[in-house]
């Protein structure tokens, strides 16, 4: 033979994926045909090259493939399914099926490129927002058996706050009557000075008792943890450190154990240090001391809960009790009102429970992004199957069943979106990395977020779901031809009306997708807006921040301690640059220090009440020029309100106005406390002044009131300095002045109030600024899935719009006709998105401030937006459409 003529058969016969036995009798039949043929034209006086062209011509027709294969099929059996057999080996067949594929999406690069970065878009972005997921909500917390730990707190039904701390006696009472737990704890988050370094630094540490690191479960990696006692008074002070301290601040020395370090200006000794990755309760958490326990009353209310429960036990059980010990704790102190009590949560809810819902709406919102994803995917898979009829149609002419039509059609869409998600799993680490970057400073577990065995394993799954959501339709499509009509068309793709309708139906599911995220986006966009418009009630320019603790062993009076904050103010307010300084142990916009009740002189409350419990901020009398409080009535603090003078207070006007309505204020008074307390003296009315934001610029305005710092002596305080230039340029001047006064006081939290004011909003910013990526990458997708279905069908209509402009029609006409096929879908999308909406974003409820979840003009602006959106990617083909060559069209065929 001339060539091989075998070979030219096999490699037309390929895409038929025959059975061995089959395509070996069909290629002997075929080459003995084809090398007859051609001496046949070889004698008619024929050159060997047109002998062969002519040969391999009439091999190309189908209908002898066809014919041929009949006759096969009439004369050999088929044979039952076995896994692994050579007569018919399903691996075998997966493997001609992904070679198929991977050929055919080389053929249209065009088409894999659109689709590839379409699906590594959404399967990314569904990666990188789950890995947060898992990190936050679903991965179990770091310590044995967690969901036996259970926090334990107070709650106040008068108190602004869901949420309210313990105090030691609370705590001791709790821990004599426990049956439920197996150990009990308690902690408090503080700073420590420590002076070990170059300079004083503050380390966020915390105070715990003794069972603190049993009862959560977890044991230094050196040394030891606390042994019963050293939470007692006369106990020695001792320490445990964390890695990260141990590493840096003590050269990750091994002998460190029973060395002492400086805290607070008193020697600790270290006893044990953290293993690493350790967090808790705070995830800057450096330090664990032991608390000295020795109650004289019941306060102050600084400690929080944790404990461990006892085999078998629940969190209902859990909460019955320690419900009932505090209604003890109510009758052994002769409360007059019943209206707090203690509660459990489970440790998780308490650590992650406030950021659930926020997270839970992205990942929804991730997941309608790629819904939309595959909903593009599947138009262009329909389309591409028009394209591929006539493909079809011989196969299954050569006598390829339909079922495996479909599943070759399966094959090459599970494959395209593996290809999607292995080009996505860049895409979503690169994601965690810029989501772990922009996140909050209070974001909680942020450092377990990362791409585990179950976040690939969700990704595999979400990639096979996806192949086949997009590419089930299509398929399905593709193998129910008809193949009279498919043939007869003389070579042009016919589009069904069933094709139609199921593109014009994914369109509709875009957008109404599209619109529900843009809603959601649109709703908390306005929320964030709202939000940062709140006057906090000062004025925010110019002010420079910090935090000073003054160590109890050297500052052990109010004499020392107001000597040192008087010289601090005079030294301060000396800098050149500085307008005015102030003191204050609560600092705007949510750094609040102390909360109580307090009583007013001559007024009853009503009965089964109790007295309102209300923030309380100790400030120097330079405080309110400094941060720019507007004094409403009578004075502020002076130099006058020392210790040995009468008791003075300042209050806010919410308070004004709620206890003093028709009344003026100054001269009344009013005492810390109610009947249980009658120790605590009575405080003068002094000033009335606007209301400031302590507990968060979300906060509804609260009553609060002002002491003077000289009569409620504070070690610790904010320096609240306002500068007539940039405050960061003073902060080299200031810290000399702060370190000649008193060189081991450390300086921390070094901020400007703007800064803090944008801190305070880190969590709604993050939120809504992921929101609206993907919400925009909705709107993207769902208008280029809105474009490519219409442009689509004016590539069909050609040869009908040539016919109407032959007959008359204009281009405006047309322009028309276009566009309102594609307007038709897009009102039908926006209807059944809006309706979709108004039921989905009630759960968004908690997310939003001073924001209904219905605000018409949110849902009216995006329903415009989409509709301009739609009309515009109408346009383009549109305006294609109207520039048809009438001539031209009608010879298309």
């Amino acid at each position: 033979m001339p060539i091989d003529w075998k070979h030219e058969i096999r490699q037309r016969l390929v895409e038929l994926k025959l059975e061995p036995t089959r395509e070996a009798e069909i290629v002997e039949e075929l080459a003995q045909h084809l090398d007859d043929r051609y001496k046949e034209l070889l004698a008619s006086g024929a050159t060997p090259e047109e002998c062969v062209r002519a040969a391999l011509l009439e091999l190309s027709e189908s209908e002898l493939l066809a014919r041929e294969l009949r006759r096969v099929e009439r004369t050999v059996s088929r044979e039952p399914v076995v896994l692994g057999s050579r007569r018919k080996n399903m691996i075998g067949d997966l493997w001609q099926d992904l070679r198929y594929g991977v050929r055919s999406l080389r053929k249209n690069p065009a088409f894999t490129a659109i689709a590839v970065i379409t699906l590594a878009l959404g399967i990314g972005a569904n990666t990188a927002i789950f890995s947060v997921v898992n990190g936050v909500l679903l991965r179990p917390l770091p310590f044995p058996e967690p969901d036996r730990l259970v926090m334990v707190h107070g709650i106040s039904l008068q108190a602004s706050q869901d949420q309210s701390p313990l105090c030691e006696a609370d705590f001791l009472e709790w821990k004599s009557q426990n049956q439920v737990f197996e150990s009990l704890a308690a902690f408090s988050s503080n700073r420590f000075n420590y002076t070990g370094g170059e300079s004083p630094e503050q380390i966020e540490g915390a105070w715990v008792t003794a069972d603190f690191f049993s009862t959560i479960g977890i044991q230094p990696a050196l040394g030891r943890g606390f042994l019963p006692g050293e939470d007692m008074p006369g106990a020695p002070q001792t320490v445990v450190v964390s890695d990260k301290f141990w590493r840096l601040h003590l050269g990750s020395n091994p002998n460190v154990i029973d060395q002492q370090i400086t805290l607070n200006a008193r020697a600790f000794t270290i006893i044990g240090v953290m293993q690493p990755g350790f967090l808790f309760p705070e995830r800057d958490t450096e330090l664990w001391a032991a608390e000295r326990l020795a109650p004289t009353r019941r306060g102050p209310f600084y400690m929080w809960g944790v404990g461990r429960l006892g085999p078998g036990a629940t969190l209902d059980r859990a909460k019955s009790e320690v419900d009932l010990i505090a209604r003890r704790v109510q009758d052994q102190i002769n409360s007059p009102t019943r209206d707090w009590t203690w509660t459990s949560v489970s440790l998780a809810e308490r650590i992650v429970g406030k950021i659930r819902p926020a997270l839970l709406v992205l990942l929804a919102a991730v997941f309608f992004v790629l819904l939309i994803a595959c909903a593009n995917i599947a138009n262009l898979l329909l389309a591409r199957a028009t394209a591929r009829e006539k493909e079809m149609s011989v196969r299954i002419a050569l006598g390829a069943s339909r079922a495996r039509l479909l599943r070759q059609l399966l094959t090459e869409s599970l494959l395209l979106a593996a290809i999607g998600a292995t080009a996505g799993l860049p895409l979503a680490i690169w994601g965690v990395r810029l989501l772990v970057a922009l996140s909050p400073a209070d974001f909680p577990r942020l450092q377990e977020i990362s791409i585990d065995g179950r976040v690939l394993g969700v990704t595999v799954l979400v990639a096979m779901a996806c192949g086949l959501i997009f590419g089930l339709a299509p398929a399905l499509q593709s193998s129910r031809l008809n193949l009279n009509e498919s043939l007869k068309e003389g070579g042009r793709s016919a589009d069904g009306s069933g094709r139609r309708r199921m593109r014009s139906a994914l369109v509709v599911t875009e957008i109404a997708f599209s619109l529900m995220l843009l809603v959601g986006a649109g709703l908390m966009v306005k929320s964030f807006m709202k939000l940062q418009s709140v006057s906090p009630g000062f004025k925010s320019d110019h002010i420079l921040t910090m935090h000073l603790t003054l160590p109890r062993a050297r500052y052990d009076s109010k004499e020392k301690i107001n000597s040192y904050n008087q010289q601090l103010i005079e030294r301060v307010t000396a800098v050149r640059g500085v307008e005015s300084a102030g003191l204050s142990i609560s600092l705007p916009p949510d750094h609040l220090e102390v909360s109580d009740s307090f009583s007013i002189e001559g007024k009853e409350r009503p009965p089964g009440s109790t007295e309102p419990f209300v923030p309380i901020v100790m400030t120097s009398p330079e405080y309110f020029t400094a941060l720019g409080v507007q004094l409403l009535r009578g004075r502020g603090f002076d130099a006058n309100d020392k210790q040995s003078s009468t008791p003075v207070v300042i209050i806010t006007q919410t308070l004004a106005e709620r206890y003093f309505p028709d009344e003026s204020p100054i001269g009344k008074r009013l005492k810390i406390g109610g009947a249980e307390r009658p120790r605590n003296p009575w405080m003068e009315i002094v000033g009335v002044v606007g209301d400031v934001k302590y507990s968060g610029l979300d906060a509804q305005p609260e009553p609060a009131y002002y002491l003077p710092l000289a009569q409620n002596v504070w070690g610790a305080s904010y320096l609240v300095v306002r500068a007539s230039l940039n405050p960061t340029s003073l902060v080299p001047a200031l810290r000399e002045q702060i370190w000649e006064l008193d060189k081991d006081i450390p300086i921390a939290n070094l901020a400007t109030m703007d800064q803090l004011l944008s801190e305070s909003v880190a969590v709604p910013r993050f939120r809504t600024l992921l929101l609206g990526i993907f919400a925009a990458l909705a709107l993207v997708l769902a208008s280029a899935g809105t474009y490519g279905v219409i442009s689509y069908s004016v590539t069909q209509r050609t040869h009908e719009i040539g016919i109407r402009m032959a007959l008359g029609a204009r281009a405006r006409d047309v322009s028309k006709l276009v566009i309102r096929q594609g307007m038709i879908l897009a009102l039908i999308g926006v209807a059944i998105g809006l309706a979709a909406s108004l039921a989905l974003t009630r759960l968004m409820e908690s997310l939003l401030f001073e924001v209904s979840t219905t605000d018409s003009a949110t849902f009216a602006g995006v329903a415009a937006l989409l509709s301009v959106v739609s009309v515009l990617a109408c346009w383009i083909p549109a305006r294609r459409a109207s520039r048809v060559d009438p001539m031209a069209a009608l010879r298309c065929e």
